[in-house]
């Protein structure tokens, strides 16, 4: 079939449909828009092959006939592809509301600048899917015309490669299907993931298909034996009615199998009956629940699986009323109860509220829209976060709950009481310390149940916690909790900033782009108010960062390091000896700005060496230390040459000896003859452990010096009994 003939095809069977509910005016508009379009468009192609035109036209027809918008919605379908970025010919502002109106073209700025994102042809990243969404919450129409879009991309997405097939898949999955659920387009959502699941996983599709085939027979039996009473009582009582059995979607069943661990046939609600009745508006609820009343009658009902949504609707305007009963031969059915009206709104969701209402929006969609907007114009919002609870909570029931005032509130089912106190208002969240519910205290973690009353305590010390994102469950307040929390590193990471200015002044250097990337790039971090608030915290050493930036650490002066970290009163008594800034050690330790490192216990005469902390002065280790090797490689700038000052007067070190040998009689009498009358050393502390006659033991001695400690080994080594003695490092 040429193009021609494909495009009037399609065109005929639009306005045939439009016919039955336009004007004249209205049908002269759309003859408008479509010559507009062929003369825009021609006979350009996608890089898929499809027919630019024949694309116009579908989602023109699903607009009109699936999701029942009215003429300007329909005609911005047929027009939404004439400003795409491969045509020659270029339509600007003038041209669409000199042939149309502001309207129209209003609604296909929002299409464009979706389209100019390249959200269909490139891969989509996190920062995207917030410049779509906020476009998507200018105009209702903006999303339901892009819902239509990518319904008809994925009907034909087998002209997809590979590549785009599980993009567009995926990104419907987790975009535009929750996005149809949450605007009450059920069958479109269904159809959605329908086709998500049949080219993400063909296998499991296809089981279900053909497990739905090998059934019917035997699901229309059921059906027939079902309906039969229910009918013929409602035809006595003089109702009008229809009666339609309606088949879980095929994604629906495969996910409740994967959820579940069942198999098919234990999938219990594999359909339900709907009966839709005929009735006048003012008598819809009596009727519905007069319907009810006759069902239940016929078949034993659960009464915990009632689902009133006549009452009080969804938020996206559903209505209808769920009962789940038993049916014949023992299996539970669930059937749906609603009007014709309720069945317009249930299939067509926000767009026949559109209608209903004049063209003029619900109070629900400017809350949810105005919901959506305060969320995503957070600037430190995390859209990939977002999305995947915008699409987990799409699909959450709700619950209803009462302020202290009687006011009801929705919220999606899992809500605490946090989650409340930030619906009410961001800032009674913030102070939230925990509330009332039915007059009894509870905490912020409380989860709300059907028909609450809640009321919310608040203090000015309270601010917001990480672990409270650990337990909320709305979008919003995850994300007022993150902003806040930002905010507060932000102070955080100014008090780091301001503080390494100093530094650097004092230092005489420059803070400037080079020096912050080389910080950024030294410590792994992508952001600097990160690196800052790690100064902020102490965790890392302005010190460091000054021989990261000088690169030339060794060519400092151990003196200059010193001063730069100890205040100068602490530096009257540090003695510097030659040209290569040896740190002198007393042996008596009356210097208060060392001391001996634990790890090691040098004793005077070992080979030492000084290491400067950042709150504990400096640190003598032996150089044979174990941490030795580490703090040289990694802090070599704080690494200062020592030795012991040359004095007559001993001084007393610590140190640790380990003995091993056979448990003979008196040996540890022995030991500490030897200890404190031949070697005049002071035995601290000593603990033996003998088994089967043997010991080990580890004593704790005061010597002078590494002479004074060597004699005291030798003297060891010769008691009988003992057959090792060697110096730890504690």
């Amino acid at each position: 079939m040429e193009l021609t003939e494909q495009v009037y095809t399609r065109y005929e069977h639009l306005k045939e449909f439009c016919r039955m509910n336009w004007d004249a005016s209205e049908m002269q508009r759309l003859d408008e828009a479509f010559r507009f379009t062929g003369e825009i468009i021609g006979d350009k192609q996608f890089a898929t092959g499809e027919y630019i035109l024949n694309h116009s036209l579908d989602v023109a027809t699903i607009i009109a006939e699936e999701i029942g918008l009215e003429p300007d919605s329909v005609i911005t379908g047929l027009l939404h592809n004439i400003m795409y970025a491969g045509l020659d010919k270029k339509v600007d502002r003038k041209d669409i509301e000199s042939r149309f109106d502001q309207v129209v073209y209003s609604i296909l700025e929002g299409m464009a600048k979706i389209n100019a994102l390249g959200t269909d042809t490139v891969e989509l990243h996190a920062e995207n899917y917030r410049k779509l969404l906020l476009a998507l919450a200018g105009d209702v129409r903006v999303i339901l015309i892009k819902t239509a879009d990518r319904l008809q991309v994925m009907r034909n997405l087998h002209i997809y490669d590979a590549n785009s097939q599980i993009r567009l898949a995926n990104e419907t999955s987790h975009l535009y299907a929750p996005l149809a659920h949450r605007l009450g387009l059920y069958a479109i959502n269904s159809e959605l993931q329908d086709l998500f699941l049949k080219y993400r996983n063909p296998e499991g599709y296809k089981y279900v298909v053909d497990r739905l085939k090998e059934t019917e027979s035997e699901r229309a039996g059921f059906v027939a034996e079902f309906v039969k009473p229910v009918e013929k009582t409602l035809q006595e009582r003089g109702f009008k009615f229809s009666m339609k059995a309606r088949t879980k979607s095929i994604f629906s069943i495969w996910n409740k199998m994967q959820k579940k661990k069942v198999s098919f046939d234990e999938v219990m609600d594999l359909f339900a009956i709907r009966i839709i009745l005929d009735s006048k508006f003012e008598n819809e609820k009596a009727d519905c629940w007069t319907v009810y009343s006759v069902v239940t009658e016929q078949y034993q009902a659960n009464p915990e699986r009632l689902r009133d949504w006549i009452t009080i609707p969804k938020s996206n305007g559903y209505e209808s009323l769920h009962a789940t009963v038993m049916g014949p031969q023992g299996r539970w059915v669930e059937v749906q109860i609603r009007t014709k009206r309720m069945d317009e709104v249930a299939e067509k969701g926000l767009a026949a509220h559109w209608r209903y209402k004049g063209g003029k929006d619900s109070s629900e969609l400017d809350s949810w829209l105005a919901g959506i907007r305060e969320i995503l114009e957070n600037p430190s919002l995390n859209v990939v976060d977002f999305i995947d609870h915008f699409s987990t909570n799409i699909y959450s029931d709700e619950t209803f709950v009462f302020t202290p005032k009687g006011d009801l509130k929705k919220m999606p089912s899992g809500s605490t009481l946090l989650d409340f106190a930030y619906e009410i208002h961001s800032h009674l969240g913030d102070k939230c310390m925990g509330g009332k519910v039915n007059g009894r205290k509870v905490t912020l973690k409380y989860k709300l149940k059907n028909g609450d009353l809640v009321s919310i305590d608040t203090s000015n010390n309270q601010k917001p916690k990480m672990d409270w994102l650990e337990f909320l469950v709305t979008t919003k307040a995850k994300s007022r909790v993150k902003a806040s929390l930002n905010e507060e590193k932000k102070i955080q990471a100014e008090q780091g900033r301001e503080m390494l200015l100093r530094k650097f002044k004092n230092w005489k250097l420059d803070l400037n782009d080079e020096a912050i990337r080389i910080m950024l790039k030294k410590y792994g971090f992508k952001l600097a108010n990160d690196f800052y608030c790690a100064l902020a915290e102490g965790k890392i050493d302005p010190l460091e960062v000054k021989s990261i930036i000088t690169e030339k650490p060794e060519v400092e002066s151990t003196r200059r390091k010193v001063e730069d970290l100890l205040p100068k009163k602490e530096l009257q008594d540090l003695t510097f000896d030659g040209g290569e800034d040896y740190l002198i050690i007393d042996n008596h330790l009356k210097n208060v700005n060392y001391k001996l490192a634990r790890c090691c216990n040098p004793v005077f005469g070992d080979s030492i060496f000084g290491f400067v902390t950042i709150n504990q002065g400096i640190k003598i280790h032996r150089n044979s230390c174990p941490n030795a090797p580490q703090l040289k490689e990694r802090f070599p700038y704080r690494v200062i040459k020592a030795r012991w000052k040359n004095t007559e007067s001993p001084g007393a070190f610590i140190t640790t000896l380990y003995l091993s040998g056979t448990d003979e009689r008196g040996i540890v009498s022995e030991i500490s003859h030897i200890i404190a009358k031949d070697t005049g050393a002071q035995l601290r502390s000593i603990n033996i452990d003998s088994d089967k006659g043997k010991f080990e033991g580890i004593l704790k001695i005061s010597v002078y010096n590494l002479d004074h400690l060597e004699f005291l080994l030798h003297k060891m080594r010769k008691v009988k009994g003992i057959t090792s003695v060697s110096r730890g490092e504690k």
